[in-house]
């Protein structure tokens, strides 16, 4: 996967998320984004805002969870004496369930399949040619 067909795809998993229907709304992702927030407002005034623990194994989860929170006008935090794997936000319940954590989990895992590709292709050019993890062997 080259980074403009994982850019195609990451606009294409935010257009789905963001309600674009056709390819005119998904060219207009700014217009598509702008009723997120807008349903996004709405549901703050008719739902609780519920605040919402994730762990994050890595910086690079948290760095684009963090970036898709804010995306959406919302405020990634962690408390004192929490782990650094710990992103909390406060959002209504049902816009984390049903958009902010799926649109995660695709955009992650575009992220890890472009990420890995690249990360082969390094080792292999650069390191030595066998990208293969360690073989197991009985003790």
């Amino acid at each position: 996967m080259t980074e403009e067909q994982l850019r195609d795809r990451l606009r294409k998993i935010s257009a789905l998320f963001e309600g674009a229907t056709t390819d005119g709304e998904r060219s207009a992702a700014g217009a598509a984004l702008d009723r997120v927030k807008q349903a996004l407002a709405a549901m703050t005034r008719t739902e609780r805002m519920v605040e919402t623990q994730f762990t994050m194994p890595d910086r690079w989860q948290r760095r684009l969870f963090a970036a898709l929170c804010r995306r959406y006008g919302l405020e990634p935090f962690r408390y004192k004496r929490q782990r650094h794997t710990t992103v909390m936000v406060r959002a209504p319940k049902s816009f984390v369930s049903d958009t902010l954590w799926p649109e995660y989990l695709q955009i992650k895992d575009a992220l890890d399949i472009y990420l890995n590709e690249a990360t082969d292709r390094i080792i292999r050019e650069e390191v030595y040619g066998d990208v293969n993890d360690a073989k197991e062997r009985s003790a």
